[in-house]
């Protein structure tokens, strides 16, 4: 097998790459779809689809487009509890030190996914269940996913998904979604004032260098999450956001 620069099995990263796009595009792509946004040449393409479909990793539909396999599945599931590991504690350490609750969320397509939380201890507290799925552009840890991603994806994301407003906070132009995401990558945190929800604020950090695109929020009523709460968030969520970095990093190189 040829091998690239850095050492890596080519064709394998190649593979990856696309069930990279398929997952990027919702789940679900057309052969000409993936051509247009992969540098590969069409057959390359389908030869490695091929090798996919039958190993189980990416399937042919009745209409001929792919989308991500039954195989995915259970390494999805045994991804998620080594990351609920390495989070669980991380999320708890912060709700032990600002009191509200602490949630991790993943890019999935063109939304964020809750895949960890720790609620606060209070009776009045924010509920971000595990396995929902939240808007980029106007939740905070969309927002913070958001940061992290070039601007040409931002735009594509963005566009799929559309820019519904949950309150009459959120953000609902493009040049808007733009705006915030300068401001949070000057910043290096993202604040929902109240746009996912209103009476909720939510103060959000994306992981550095996470293999999939990933944020820890703190959220809670916004007569709590007041400007003090905020300046001991932000070095606190990123002791948090570098303790996962480093987690993902190093499992990554082993």
């Amino acid at each position: 097998m040829p091998e690239n620069k850095s050492g890596g099995v080519q064709s394998v990263e190649r593979a990856f790459e696309l069930m990279e796009l398929i997952g990027r595009a919702g789940g679900e792509c057309s052969l000409t779809e993936l051509s247009a946004e992969s540098p590969l040449p069409p057959p390359t393409i389908h030869r490695l689809l091929r090798t996919l479909v039958g190993i189980g990793y990416v399937r042919q539909l009745p209409n001929r487009r792919y989308s991500l396999g039954p195989r995915l599945i259970r390494l999805g599931e045994v991804a998620n509890r080594q990351l609920g590991a390495v989070a669980g504690p991380v999320l708890q350490s912060l709700v032990d030190e600002l009191s509200e609750t602490a949630s991790l969320a993943v890019l999935d397509g063109d939304m964020v996914i809750y895949t960890g939380q720790v609620p606060s201890l209070h009776s009045m507290r924010t509920n971000n269940e595990i396995g929902r799925r939240v808007n980029l552009h106007n939740s905070g840890v969309g927002k913070a996913v958001l940061s992290v991603l070039d601007d040409a994806r931002i735009l594509k994301l963005v566009t799929q998904a559309g820019l519904p407003a949950a309150t009459e906070h959120s953000a609902t132009t493009l040049s808007a979604v733009f705006a915030g995401v300068e401001k949070v990558r000057a910043d290096g945190y993202a604040v929902d004032e109240q746009e996912q929800e209103l009476g909720v604020r939510c103060i959000a950090m994306a992981v550095p260098g996470a293999p999939t695109p990933m944020a820890i929020g703190i959220s809670g009523p916004a007569s709590r999450m007041d400007a003090d709460l905020l300046k001991r968030a932000v070095p606190a969520l990123r002791r948090a956001t570098d303790v996962i970095s480093e987690a993902l990093i190093g499992a990554r190189e082993e």
